[in-house]
């Protein structure tokens, strides 16, 4: 099993990264035989999309898309492609993903999915026909927990991407709270438990 773990946070070793890394810990304790990887955007060249539609309007056939940018994510999208379990990890802000992970998300979008007929005709769905599954990590400085649904677009939008992108089935998202004030200790056995969920049975 190949996981790739991708980090849209700004900010190295704090919450969002360390859970992150709590949710590939768990994932290694149920299949410790898995290969994974982390990529932190923010270490990424990463252009903006043009809006060109070089990608949505290649053959339909091909597993990538022709993008007409190159920068790092020439060396992205084969990654995103051939994993078998994905892990997305972003703070919100303003209640939705970071503009880095959102960034990532939009030049992705077209060179890994074609135009589908669901639930509109145009709307994006996967290139690919592998069996994946996905979770997220998303954080907020100082929305509690019972306030998340309020305040939290960022997991709709990545667990929708993962879906008509890359045909990836959402096993399961954490919202890490008010962590000006809990803290990120108190996520971590629930990021591990998440990590468990995510390879405790194949896509």
């Amino acid at each position: 099993m190949n996981i790739l773990a991708i980090v849209g946070s700004y900010r190295k070793g704090h919450v969002v990264d360390t859970l992150v890394d709590r949710v590939l810990e768990g994932a290694l304790q149920t299949h410790p035989g898995a290969g994974s990887e982390k990529i932190h955007l923010g270490d990424r060249r990463i252009e903006y999309c043009r809006n060109c539609m070089v990608c949505k309007k290649d053959d339909p056939a091909k597993p990538i898309a022709h993008c007409a940018v190159r920068d790092d994510m020439d060396e992205l999208l084969p990654k995103l492609v051939a994993a078998d379990a994905l892990v997305f990890g972003t703070p919100v802000n303003i209640g939705a993903a970071t503009a880095l992970t959102k960034t990532f998300l939009e030049r992705a979008c077209w060179t890994l999915a074609k135009p589908g007929h669901r639930p509109i005709e145009g709307c994006p769905e996967p290139r690919t026909t592998k069996s994946r599954r996905a979770v997220f990590v998303v954080s907020a400085g100082t929305v509690p927990c019972w306030l998340r649904w309020f305040c939290d677009d960022a997991t709709k939008l990545l667990k929708s991407w993962c879906g008509s992108c890359l045909g990836a089935k959402a096993v399961g998202s954490l919202y890490a709270g008010a962590v000006e004030k809990r803290g990120v200790a108190a996520y971590e056995a629930k990021a591990r438990a998440l990590g468990r969920r995510l390879t405790a049975a194949p896509p």
